[in-house]
Parts: structure tokens; C-alpha cells; sequence
């Protein structure tokens, strides 16, 4: 067997004791101490200029919103400079050695999603700028994150540290660990409810443990089912998705009738290609399934402004939908700096990214391109709107809840690794000290404050008028 994987990590003829060695090595060139450095380069690009150059692509009369939700705090701001932050972790140090990355891996971006098997389970869930690329800037992308929320809940500086260190500590335990098992057990490896509550939580506060549960009740009740109740209304005895612009435009709002005709065959065309991107058993369920309506919808907030669509169907009656979501996919922001991608297309880029890294996906994932649609060829990924999906919820978390939390990201960030890239070599690396922990714990400070001040330009830049932003 002479081929690599995606990630281009795992050579599968070397022995783990040549693949420990290679981390062992990476040591002497690059220290782990020297994860902790962080300095803007000499020309380092205006991050209102690399924001703006992203939104040129995007839905124009869309921009203005993902620039209101930016503004509204450094976190929120973190969230849609992904394409900043890549820039500036290309001039850190690197070990060398390579794994599938999310390429956004911010806090919000680990939540609760169902498994084929209706279980839940703790995972990555944003892939839209994955790609093969260095293990570290996930690891230093997560950690900065929970700086950046600490501050905004009013953290001392101990008790980000903490944060942050139980974080990294538990990617380095959790790869040590994952490094000893053979390749099936790793690729078996989830974090379902169970598992979190007993080997996470037991050791938080009364308060942590509640809202964990909570969290999970709530999770349970955002189905396609209660998404159906919410979105459509049902207009001339037909379902039809229920407009709330501009967060949700449904195509006959959107468009004349002549165009919308058009675009509703184009995104009918869409479909059918996208259904050959699936399993042949998932084919055949969707094929059962018959369009009903379509809607614009706006997402996230680095997202803001990609053509994204909600898809209604309906399977063996009215009371039968799914949901799907098609996002528009395109260059990852990590290709400038890691490389392009070798998929086809930027949307099987996405989904072959988050089935190597998720332990179970939606059983509707899929891909697909697109002719036509505003003027080109766009790259699209589809999945289900809703699937018993829960978010976190930073705000309200105290310390030692957003440690525990931090802990269970830093194991399923070390899962995701694990899966696709050289373990063993990462482990290797990363040793049983302390070493990277406490870097990570200097540079997520370092690059908070950078944050801090990209986010201050953005404001400046809404202020003196040179782009506009909108509440939605």
C-alpha cells in the first residue's frame, strides 16, 4: 500500500517507533516553548482589507449584516476572522507535521449533534474551512477562543490560564492516549452524552452539571420536526417556507416570477446532483422526497453574505419534511498558506474534511456544483437544517464549567487528529509535560489582544463610513 490519506499525515508502512521519532525530532527544530510566540508581521495586511476582499464574492445586500454581528464584540468578531487569523498563523512555528484541520476550530464550533443511530454526541460540527494543514493552528485557534470568551464573562487572568491549559493539556493527554490504540479503535472513538456526563462533569459544579443537562434536553427538541412548526406556514391550503427577511427570504420574495421560475430549476438541478454524492441506500431516501419550496437564508457570522439555501421537502405527506441547507463552499482561507485542496471541488473539500474528522455525520452530507446561480459556478455542501443540534452557550458559563468544557474540546479536537493524521508523531511531540500547554496558554493571551484590536479597526471602520453595517 503505497497511497496516503487526505491529510497526507500517515505513512501506514513506517513503524511507531519511526513515527515517534519524527515528533521526537520535530522538538529539536521547533521547541515547543515557541508555540508561545506571537508577533504581527511587519506587513501584516490591513484586517478590514481581508474581510472586505472576502466579502466581494459574497451577496452584496447580505454584507452589511455579517458586518453589524462582527462589530458587536471581540468575540463575535473572532467568529468571522478566520481568514485574519490563518494569515497570522502561517508566520508561527510549526512542527511540520500534518493532519486534517477544521480550520475554525472557536468553541462555538463543538456541539451536540445526533448520530445515525439517534444517539447524541459531543463533536466538530463547522468544516468549512478544513483542509490538510498543521495539527497546532486548531489547537492555538481553540485556546484563543476561550481567552476571548473568559475576558467577556470578566475571568481573572488565573482563571483563563486555567481555562486554557485544562484545554491543551486534555488535547495532549487525549493524543497520548489515542497514540497507543491501534487504528480501528480510533476511528470507533465518540463522545456520546453518557460518556460526557460521566467523565467530564462529575467533578464541576452543581451549576455546570445542570446546564449540561439542559443543554442536552434542549438539543433533543431542535429536530426537523420542530424546525417544520417554526419556518413554514401554510398559504392557499399549500406548506410553504414563512418568510422573515433578511434573515429568511423565501424565492418567490426573493425574485420576479420569470427569475424565480429559473433558480427554482437550478437549485432542482442542484438536488439531483447532490443525490449522487450520497450513499446509494441515502440516495434512495431521498429520492422519495419530492421540492416543495426554497428560501435564502443568512447563517452564522463569518458566513454572512454566502448563498445559502433552506430546501423544503416533503416525503409521504405534508406532515413528512426534511430540511436540508445548502451552503455555498468556497476556497478554504487556509489554502493561501497550506495549499489547495485536492478534491474536485470546494464542496466535496468540505464534506470529505468533516467525515475524516467527525466520528459520525448526518446521513444527508453531501455535495454538489451548481450552474447558473448568480451569474457562475458555485460549489455547494448540503446537509440537514436542524438534527438534534445544541450549541453552547460561553456567556453564562463560569470558570470552572468553561474548564470542564475546554476539556472536552481539547479530547474531541485531539479524536479529530487522531483520525486523520500521525498520532503518534503528534504525541511524540507533545511529550507528558507541560511544556505546550503553558505556551499556548502565552499565546492565547497574545493573539486575544490582537484580536481585540482587528475588532477596534472594524468598529472604526463602521464609524468613519468606509463599510457599512446592519442590525439583523
Amino acid at each position: 500500500m503505497t497511497s496516503r490519506h487526505p491529510a497526507d499525515g500517515v505513512i501506514p508502512h513506517r513503524t511507531p517507533r519511526e513515527r515517534a521519532e519524527t515528533g521526537k525530532a520535530a522538538r529539536a527544530a521547533v521547541p515547543r516553548s515557541s508555540h508561545a510566540e506571537f508577533t504581527p508581521a511587519q506587513k501584516r495586511p490591513d484586517p478590514v482589507d481581508v474581510i472586505e476582499t472576502q466579502s466581494a464574492t459574497r451577496v452584496p445586500d447580505l454584507v452589511p449584516i455579517r458586518y453589524g454581528r462582527m462589530i458587536e464584540s471581540p468575540f463575535r468578531f473572532y467568529r468571522g476572522a478566520a481568514a485574519i487569523m490563518a494569515g497570522d498563523l502561517a508566520d508561527t512555528p510549526r512542527s511540520g507535521i500534518t493532519t486534517q484541520v477544521c480550520g475554525d476550530a472557536h468553541l462555538l464550533n463543538f456541539r451536540l449533534l445526533a448520530s445515525p443511530e439517534r444517539r447524541m454526541m459531543f463533536d466538530i460540527n463547522d468544516f468549512d474551512e478544513t483542509l490538510p494543514g498543521p495539527w497546532e493552528w486548531d489547537v492555538k485557534r481553540l485556546s484563543t477562543s476561550f481567552v476571548i470568551a473568559g475576558r467577556a464573562n470578566g475571568f481573572s487572568a488565573k482563571e483563563r490560564a486555567d481555562v486554557v491549559r485544562s484545554t491543551v493539556r486534555s488535547y495532549r493527554e487525549w493524543q497520548r492516549r489515542f497514540a497507543a490504540l491501534g487504528n480501528l479503535p480510533v476511528w470507533y472513538a465518540r463522545f456520546d452524552e453518557d460518556w460526557v456526563r460521566t467523565h467530564v462533569f462529575p467533578e464541576t459544579s452543581a451549576r455546570a452539571r445542570e446546564r449540561w443537562s439542559r443543554s442536552v434536553a434542549k438539543a433533543r427538541t431542535r429536530d426537523s420536526l420542530r424546525a417544520f412548526e417554526k419556518l413554514t406556514h401554510v398559504v392557499d391550503g399549500k406548506v410553504r417556507i414563512a418568510p422573515d427577511p433578511p434573515l429568511v427570504t423565501p424565492l418567490q420574495d426573493l425574485l420576479p416570477d420569470v427569475e424565480r421560475d429559473a433558480m427554482e430549476e437550478l437549485i432542482r438541478r442542484m438536488i439531483e446532483r447532490y443525490g449522487q454524492s450520497l450513499p446509494s441506500d441515502r440516495r434512495l431516501l431521498l429520492e422519495q422526497y419530492r421540492l416543495v419550496d426554497v428560501a435564502r437564508k443568512v447563517v452564522g457570522v463569518g458566513s454572512v453574505g454566502t448563498r445559502c439555501w433552506i430546501i423544503l421537502l416533503l416525503g409521504r405527506d405534508d406532515q413528512d419534511p426534511l430540511l436540508l441547507q445548502a451552503k455555498e463552499a468556497d476556497e478554504s482561507v487556509l489554502a493561501p498558506f497550506a495549499g489547495a485542496s485536492g478534491c474536485p471541488t470546494q464542496g466535496e473539500r468540505v464534506v470529505c474534511g468533516q467525515r475524516l474528522m467527525q466520528a459520525t455525520s448526518d446521513i444527508f452530507l453531501g455535495w454538489a456544483r451548481a450552474d447558473g446561480i448568480d451569474g457562475g459556478r458555485r460549489d455547494f455542501y448540503v446537509r440537514q437544517l436542524r438534527d438534534w443540534k445544541g450549541i453552547a452557550e460561553p456567556e453564562s458559563m463560569v470558570p470552572d464549567g468553561m474548564r470542564a468544557f475546554g476539556e472536552l474540546c481539547g479530547a474531541t479536537l485531539a479524536r479529530a487528529h487522531a483520525r486523520s493524521g500521525d498520532r503518534i508523531a503528534i504525541a511524540a511531540y507533545l511529550g507528558g509535560g507541560e511544556v505546550f500547554d503553558r505556551a499556548l496558554v502565552t499565546f492565547a493571551e497574545r493573539y486575544a489582544d490582537q484580536n481585540e484590536q482587528d475588532h477596534r479597526a472594524l468598529v472604526d471602520a463602521v464609524r468613519s463610513g468606509r463599510v457599512k453595517a446592519e442590525t439583523a
